[in-house]
């Protein structure tokens, strides 16, 4: 497991930009632990670590850069891929799904699935790749950024502050944030394998 703590101690705002930009975005960034990353520099903050108004301003530029990115990268890229023939993996009709969702519940998505990991950096690539109107991804990217980078550096000051010693229960805390990120789309997996 990450030692999260000392990850921004020692990159401070730059990394834990990095991180929030390439887990927003970046196909190589399904792994980095996004929501416990902003809860733990959050609680940082409560101590007088890090600025929480910087921490929050890094967070939601890293979350709405990092989305943009992965837009741009699926809109480039995917409709490419999905011009070969069908594959294991690439089939041409998942474009057209991916086009249609996108068209019906896109914004929807967009702000949900900054709460959920590996879902959180795919969405933004399949947007692209689904061909989502580009000001309307823009206005809901910015809406799921905020939400999602402000709203755990927040929260996580917000416990700092007001818990004694809140640091010492840091591990219990991840692991219940990671709990809960990932209960959704697993209760939503075992739902489509049952059907």
């Amino acid at each position: 497991m990450f030692d999260l703590r000392h990850i921004i101690e020692i990159s401070g705002y730059l990394g834990i930009f990095i991180i929030v930009f390439a887990e927003s975005g970046l196909l190589i960034g399904f792994f980095l632990p996004g929501d416990s990353l902003l809860f733990t520099a959050g609680l940082l903050a409560s101590q007088g670590y890090l600025s929480f108004g910087l921490l929050a301003f890094v967070a939601v530029t890293g979350a709405i850069l990092g989305d943009s990115t992965g837009y741009w990268f699926g809109e480039k890229v995917g409709p490419r891929i999905f011009k070969r023939e069908d594959s294991l993996f690439f089939k041409k009709k998942n474009l057209a799904r991916a086009h249609a969702f996108y068209q019906q519940h896109g914004g929807k998505a967009l702000v949900y699935a900054r709460f959920m990991p590996v879902i959180r950096t795919l969405a933004p690539i399949v947007a692209g790749v689904g061909d989502m109107e580009y000001r309307k991804f823009i206005l809901f990217n910015a809406i799921g950024g905020i939400l999602w980078g402000l709203g755990l550096s927040f929260l996580g000051y917000y416990v700092g502050a007001t818990i004694p010693n809140a640091d010492n229960y840091l591990l219990l805390i991840i692991g219940a944030i990671v709990v809960i990120s990932v209960a959704p789309p697993l209760v939503q997996f075992l739902r489509s394998q049952r059907n």
